[in-house]
């Protein structure tokens, strides 16, 4: 499988750090997306092996997304997500228990990734754009986007995670928590730190 541009909501992260609007959005996306991956769950619990394709459509721009924040390489971010689908098809008796199809995804990516990245002893400390951010493109809007991507890179590996996951995604701080496997405080904290440090990278005022 390769990705295609077909996934949920990322958008720029400039005007995300501005505005909640574009949040709220992003928000009702993702639940969109849960409601469209639970039949599939539910038909690849049952070994409908060909619901795993539907699957890889609905999110498999989101999981690279949170690939690609944990590893900082796209390579790296490729592997996590198909490692990812592997994993969640072996383990496919369990997901019609699943309430949240997409946070159930995003969450075995992000410890794949995590997996990779150590497996690696990769420095993940550069400041290159990652233009996989802007999946739904926007021209008037690319080269914000691009430089907002830079200095989201500049942050600290988990509060760029959490500030991703909270505006790219519209997760709540519970849900970040779960995928992070961190408390909702821990969450909470990452993130109002990293957007901090973000708004100044980007000369917003608060």
């Amino acid at each position: 499988m390769t990705r295609s541009g077909g996934g949920p909501v990322v958008q720029g992260v400039d005007t995300l750090v501005t505005n909640g609007v574009t949040r709220a959005d992003a928000a009702t996306q993702t639940s969109a997306a849960d409601e469209a991956l639970r039949p599939l769950f539910v038909a690849l619990a049952a070994d409908d092996l060909d619901a795993l394709d539907g699957i890889w459509r609905a999110a498999g721009d989101a999981m690279y997304a949170v690939a690609l924040w944990r590893t900082g390489s796209r390579e790296d971010a490729e592997d996590a997500v198909q490692d990812a689908l592997i994993r969640v098809t072996q383990s496919r008796r369990r997901l019609h228990r699943v309430e949240r199809p997409l946070g159930y995804l995003l969450t075995v990516v992000h410890r794949v990734a995590g997996e990779i990245g150590r497996r690696r002893r990769r420095e993940r400390d550069s400041c290159a754009p990652f233009p996989e951010l802007a999946v739904i493109r926007d021209p008037e809007r690319d080269a914000d986007a691009a430089s907002a991507c830079r200095r989201l890179a500049m942050l600290p590996d988990r509060q760029r995670v959490a500030v991703c996951l909270r505006l790219l995604l519209g997760l709540s701080f519970r849900e970040i928590g779960t995928v992070t496997g961190v408390p909702t405080f821990t969450a909470a904290s990452r993130f109002r730190l990293g957007l901090e440090r973000l708004r100044r990278l980007l000369g917003v005022t608060p």
